[in-house]
């Protein structure tokens, strides 16, 4: 379709352009003499790599609101200057446009960045009610095509959160683009008060602040627009073409499919977790002929009542397939609460999430593009190393971080025979169902995700001759699962974590020694191709056919070491666990391992 054209012609130049864009902000941050320096230090701790989180509203007693309207503000006016440069424009000409997931603080926040947009001179749209992708996807959408966009979201963390995410056209913003957007929001805070104000003076000392007092104080500069029904209709559009072009005619006889409304007769659940996701539902699945009964939360609510809106909360997955279970549904989706993120459970109530939703995404993309390699973070399971590989595809294992592995694909693609038009890296994938795709814009979409996966179960079901609607999650019986897992985080002592060179310094040495110290157990064998951490396969019981593996990396945000472990025996990571705590014991002195430590005495003590 024109949409996967526009998208596949994009994805090598967005490649060259983010990492462009990279070199240019990575310099840009230096000190600034000014007279409030703390103000300049809660500004920078706002940053959380590719983006901006903080606590928006006191919900708790003694809770420290870092995320306020004035740097909110800010932000929006230092990134209206930054789409204005990249679009080649005046600041007058540019447009951004503004949506938000069902947070307590969004509307306020929104209306304030904003503020900001229109205190430099540019134009602010308000999407309202929106998803993250969906705030990408009207950069690049004509008849949209905005200069910028801006998320209004924390993901899947607390309701007293809230943080943004910017958009170009470009891409999402690099870690250097965010560094540089807080020194220039530095400069610009005292500048937007006046906007804020001028807003303020509009509510007439009703209410708080919003929009509608910002279209009030500024009428010319801002606007409306209903972008979530144009974006859900390019997925029912996606839908209908994507099964017309995997099902050949005859199986659609067969199996009395209609592609205009191809889920007839499917019954799919929705769990929204009461975040942005709802849309899919109505908008979507209904809209194809699925009959939604069983679905639930869907209803935006920012105190997220029911459960977190997170697929890789397993009150969140249980949570669906109750609902699946209950409603006799042939799929379930879930979302996160902005809906960058998805999993899904199939008939049998089984969750796909983590290594399994990525086990499937990879077989539907090796069967369009056979040979492709598909990109991970690093603590994907040996199975589904092995599962890729068994289907013809060269797995990547990469780093923690969505951006990280979004980037190493970009870098593939980049690379790719631009000859043939061939795309190296169709599908880059995080465990945390962060995913993201060649076809559409490398963008990671859960939508899009669960839209791939229902185009799979039609395809599938098809091919069964209308005998078989499980059929698309059958392939996941050839998965190699771990019999055992867990992840501890082992956060380092007081004296380290205050600062952030002295805990990566002492993680780095940690991580060195550790390497040596592997080398000389017996049955470790350290992992040839590595790019984070030090990661070791382990034979299990003298057995070179069982085997398990541990994984021990930096936090990329946080002043701890994350260490995961899988096995292949029941109850085998407390074996695992137990080979590494003679070298905790002499190098783990900063650490605090107690749970590793209970955990190696006693499986049950994870349990």
């Amino acid at each position: 379709g024109r949409r996967a054209a526009r998208a596949r012609q994009g994805v090598v130049q967005l490649g060259m352009e983010q990492q462009q864009q990279q070199q240019q902000y990575e310099d840009k941050q230096q000190p600034v003499a000014r007279a409030d320096e703390s103000e300049a230090r809660v500004m920078r701790s706002l940053q959380n790599g590719s983006d901006v989180r903080g606590v928006a509203i006191a919900l708790r007693e003694g809770a420290v609101v870092n995320m306020t309207v004035e740097r909110a503000a800010a932000l929006g006016a230092a990134f209206a200057r930054e789409a204005a440069r990249g679009a080649g424009k005046g600041v007058g000409e540019t447009v951004v446009a503004f949506g938000r997931d069902s947070r307590i603080s969004g509307d306020m926040l929104l209306a304030a960045a904003a503020a900001g947009v229109v205190s430099v001179g540019a134009r602010a749209v308000n999407c309202g009610l929106a998803t993250t992708p969906a705030m990408f996807m009207s950069t690049v959408t004509p008849g949209f095509e905005y200069d910028g966009a801006v998320m209004l979201t924390a993901s899947h963390l607390p309701p007293d959160r809230n943080g943004m995410k910017f958009f170009t056209p470009r891409g999402g913003a690099s870690k250097g683009m965010i560094a540089a957007l807080i020194e220039d929001a530095l400069e610009l805070k005292p500048s937007v008060s006046a906007a804020l104000d001028r807003a303020r003076a509009a509510l007439d000392g009703s209410g708080s602040l919003a929009f509608a007092a910002i279209s009030k104080a500024f009428p010319a500069q801002t606007r409306t627009a209903d972008f979530m029904s144009v974006y859900a209709s390019e997925l029912v559009r996606t839908i209908r073409r994507g099964v017309a072009e995997a099902v050949p005619p005859a199986q659609l006889a067969a199996a009395q499919i209609d592609t205009d409304r191809p889920l007839a007769g499917f019954r799919v659940v929705v769990d929204a977790g009461n975040g942005a996701g709802g849309f899919f539902a109505s908008r979507v699945l209904q809209a194809l002929g699925a009959d939604i009964t069983g679905s639930q939360f869907l209803e935006p609510d920012g105190s997220f009542p029911n459960h977190v809106p997170n697929p890789e909360d397993a009150a969140a997955m249980e949570a669906t397939v109750q609902a699946v279970r209950s409603a006799k549904a042939d799929l379930g989706i879930v979302f996160d609460t902005d809906v960058d993120r998805s999993a899904v459970v199939d008939a049998s109530g089984r969750e796909i999430n983590r290594n399994r939703l990525i086990a499937l995404l990879a077989s539907i993309v090796l069967r369009e593009t056979p040979g492709a390699t598909i990109v991970t973070d690093s603590v994907t399971s040996t199975g589904l190393a092995r599962f890729i590989a068994a289907r013809g595809g060269v797995h990547l294992r990469y780093k923690r971080g969505y951006k990280n592995v979004i980037d190493k694909a970009l870098e593939l693609n980049k690379n790719a025979d631009s000859l043939d038009g061939a795309v190296a890296a169709p599908l880059a994938i995080e465990t945390s169902g962060h995913g993201a795709m060649a076809e559409n814009y490398m963008l990671d979409d859960g939508a899009y995700l669960a839209v791939k996966i229902l185009i799979e179960m039609v395809r599938a079901y098809a091919e069964s001759e209308g005998a078989d609607r499980s059929a698309f999650s059958r392939t996941l019986d050839e998965l190699e699962e771990p019999a055992d897992e867990a992840e501890f985080r082992l956060k380092f002592d007081s004296t380290l974590a205050e600062e952030r060179s002295e805990y990566l310094e002492a993680g780095s040495r940690i991580l060195e020694e550790l390497s040596a110290y592997g080398e000389e157990q017996p049955g470790w064998a350290l992992e040839p191709v590595n790019y984070e951490g030090v990661r070791f396969v382990v034979d299990e019981d003298g057995d070179e056919s069982a085997q398990g593996w541990f994984l021990l990396r930096q936090s990329l945000h946080d002043p701890l070491l994350a260490l995961n472990v899988e096995s292949s025996r029941p109850h085998g990571v407390a074996h695992i666990l137990a080979s590494l705590v003679p070298f905790l014991e002499a190098h783990g002195s900063q650490l605090d391992w107690s749970a590793l430590a209970s955990a190696a005495a006693s499986p049950a003590a994870r349990e």
